[in-house]
């Protein structure tokens, strides 16, 4: 598959701290898989989390909107700390869009339904509002003409933009992905990084888990490198591919690269 097109460079140097994690532990039982987790994410970066299968990437995007609880330290979003639970949880969770490696859309629904569900009944907008809204999002992820299909009618790649669509209709403050294309053929891989790249050009906050090495190195402002339950290093993505600074890392990349 051919990688995404370099995108011009953004400096989001300046821009403030939307969501910080300060020495974030987590145990799952006797697996500590989290281990003094220490990341600021600003407003209007992509950071792309990247690192061999089992390192706690996944866990570590689940925490940031509190799919998985943490055991030590703490997470706050845009300055205030992740609630434990009730409404206050629910508002975070409408401030933090998730897209997931499956596509958790609501099979009895149309797909202008699945995309219209949340703002509705979480943000209490009008329905009118919120059709054209979903109209508007599902024509900017190249799927305006499925409106009224089901998801089984719907391609991997066609279903995963719908859910990229609805986390997108709740207007967040930052978008998780949590391996987005690792269910999809490969053929479907590109459509779905297309719409990612288009984000992260709009200046979109994300933080994106994934195994595509080609989104990570042109659509990333920052690569986070995680190897058991660490962060090994983190850098932009230029430095990180050309000039790895720990053998950890050197070793991964030297793996991923030859396949």
């Amino acid at each position: 598959m051919d990688a995404p097109a370099p995108s011009a460079a953004r400096d989001v140097s300046s821009g403030d701290a939307l969501v910080v994690l300060d020495h974030v532990d987590k145990w799952f039982g006797d697996l500590h898989v989290l281990r003094d987790i220490n990341l600021t994410i600003r407003r209007g970066e992509v950071v792309v989390v990247i690192g061999p299968s089992g390192s706690g990437k996944s866990t570590l995007c689940r925490s940031i909107n509190r799919l998985e609880t943490i055991d030590h330290g703490t997470i706050t979003l845009d300055g205030q700390p992740l609630p434990c639970e009730g409404r206050a949880l629910a508002r975070l969770r409408a401030e933090v869009g998730m897209v997931f490696q499956s596509f958790n859309l609501f099979a009895h629904k149309t797909i202008l339904e699945n995309v219209t569900l949340g703002p509705t009944k979480v943000r209490g907008i009008k329905r009118v509002e919120a059709d054209q809204r979903a109209k508007e999002l599902l024509e900017r992820v190249g799927i305006g003409h499925q409106a009224a299909k089901y998801p089984a009618q719907l391609s991997g790649g066609q279903q995963q933009r719908v859910a990229i669509a609805r986390a997108l209709a709740m207007d967040p403050k930052v978008m998780l992905f949590d391996e987005p294309t690792s269910a999809l053929d490969p053929e479907m891989i590109k459509e779905v990084l297309d719409v990612m790249v288009d984000l992260a050009r709009g200046g979109m906050t994300m933080v994106v888990v994934t195994h595509e090495m080609g989104f990570a190195r042109t659509a990333g402002d920052r690569v986070v490198f995680m190897a058991d339950g660490q962060i090994v290093e983190q850098s932009e993505p230029e430095q990180f591919f050309t000039a790895p600074r720990s053998q950890r890392a050197r070793d991964f990349l030297g793996t991923i690269l030859r396949h």
